[in-house]
């Protein structure tokens, strides 16, 4: 069968997109396709929208998930690809649409995830005037590149305890803005001789509310300012994470920084655990006022 172009799903499929939680996936590549996919579908979100260069084998999407998964050609690869997605497909969808937008070898986590759907939570952030979430993305990699020289494994995957840290975000006259921070930490701060500086951040607002006039920026944040705030001005807020080898992946292909880098691992490297709960001992996400 094939696969609808953008513009062609917007102009024939626009229903897919009647009600939320709905994830943008974009398929760079073909790593850990099928694992990115079955994680999000668990998470609980009523359509993906998987966006791929080449149409994806159908043995990736289970069969009893085929209504929830809707493959879009797209080109992927394409400078500001995830603002061009995004901007382009929000506007689809009913105002109040919950969104997430991630790639492949990424997996969203949030607290109790494991017992609780993003569905439940995002109802639970709504209530609490909330229109968007931080997201930490967290760098996973594999600890062997021999072994693993796309630096990828989901069995044996690793990610850095400590190192994080975050800086005041400051505006165009260098005063520091009203709840926004920069994080920084992970691959892109321990390798950032080869990482852009615009880059080197490791928050996103993956999960975020759609509202009229809305735009995805080039560097993860938005136009509304509001939306890129970490918390309300009367209580901290849920985070979530996003755990992820996307810079793992670019640093092993690339070939400045690939003859460079012998491994990852390093004396504050751990084990992940694939749960929630290790993320927010470490801080890497917080469950806010929700229990």
């Amino acid at each position: 069968m094939t696969q609808p172009t953008l513009d062609q799903f917007l102009s024939t499929s626009a229903d897919k997109l009647a009600k939320g939680p709905i994830a943008i996936l974009l398929i760079e590549d073909a790593i850990a396709v099928a694992p990115t996919l079955n994680h999000h579908l668990n998470c609980g979100f009523r359509q993906i929208v998987a966006l791929s260069p080449e149409p994806l084998p159908g043995h990736l999407i289970a069969d009893d998930a085929a209504g929830r998964v809707s493959n879009v050609i797209f080109n992927t690869r394409q400078a500001d690809a995830h603002a061009i997605a995004v901007n382009s497909i929000v506007p689809a969808a009913p105002p109040n649409t919950w969104f997430y937008y991630g790639y492949n070898a990424e997996f969203l986590f949030f607290p109790f995830s494991e017992t609780r759907t993003v569905g439940e939570m995002l109802a639970f952030h709504t209530e609490e005037r909330r229109r968007a979430m931080l997201t930490y993305v967290v760098d996973l990699y594999a600890p062997d590149l021999n072994r693993f020289p796309d630096a990828v494994s989901m069995n044996e995957a690793m990610f850095d305890r400590t190192g994080y840290f975050a800086l005041g975000r400051k505006d165009r006259e260098g005063k520091f803005k009203e709840r926004q921070l920069d994080f920084h930490g992970g691959l892109r701060w321990r390798y950032e001789e080869h990482v852009p500086a615009d880059r080197r951040r490791i928050d996103r607002i993956a999960l975020f509310r759609s509202e009229p006039e809305l735009k995805l920026l080039s560097d993860h944040r938005f136009n509304i300012e509001e939306y890129n705030t970490y918390s309300c001005p009367w209580h901290n807020n849920l985070t979530a994470a996003v755990a992820s080898f996307r810079a793992a992946k670019a640093l092993a292909r690339n070939p400045g920084s690939r003859r460079q880098i012998q491994t990852f691992a390093w004396r504050n490297s751990h084990p992940f655990r694939w749960h929630s709960q290790q993320l927010m001992d470490l801080g890497l996400m917080e469950p806010g006022q929700w229990f």
